[in-house]
């Protein structure tokens, strides 16, 4: 699957971005497909910490174990996933300074199961959706970091 790469502009600083975006427990108030953090790693993430994260995509419940792959705070985290089936996933957060605020550079890169029939079958049923739906988080992160 083609990955999905997003970008906001936030008026705040990176380490208010990074505090917020690092903290599993915050994920539900800013990404719209969270739907449960079954289980996380204690203390602040660190390369190796690990979690698991119940979703639902286009309503079908999808449950994926994260492991940080490699951190450089306040400006890089990498994510690699499990799902279901050899599912894996991939998410970058790169934190860049901008004048009066963050440029948050979101990519998600998700490859289903079933090599080349189920990337095919995933874009057919996915269509649009998992762009739209970075986009949305990302706007609702902007406006929890912006109105509290």
């Amino acid at each position: 699957m083609t990955a999905v790469v997003a970008t906001i502009d936030i008026p705040v600083t990176r380490q208010q971005v990074w505090d917020l975006v690092m903290d599993p427990h915050q994920l539900e108030r800013w990404v719209t497909i969270h739907r449960e953090l079954v289980a996380a790693d204690d203390g602040t993430p660190r390369k190796g910490f690990s979690m698991e994260q119940r979703m639902s995509i286009r309503g079908a419940p999808v449950t994926v174990t994260w492991e940080l792959d490699e951190v450089d705070a306040p400006a890089l985290a990498t994510w690699k996933g499990r799902g279901p089936a050899r599912a894996t996933a991939f998410i970058e957060y790169r934190l860049e300074e901008i004048d009066g605020g963050t440029r948050f550079h979101y990519t998600n890169d998700f490859t289903p199961p079933m090599g080349l029939l189920g990337r095919v079958a995933s874009k057919a049923l996915m269509g649009g959706v998992p762009d739209r739906e970075a986009n949305a988080s990302l706007e609702r992160l902007r406006e929890l970091l912006v109105t509290g």
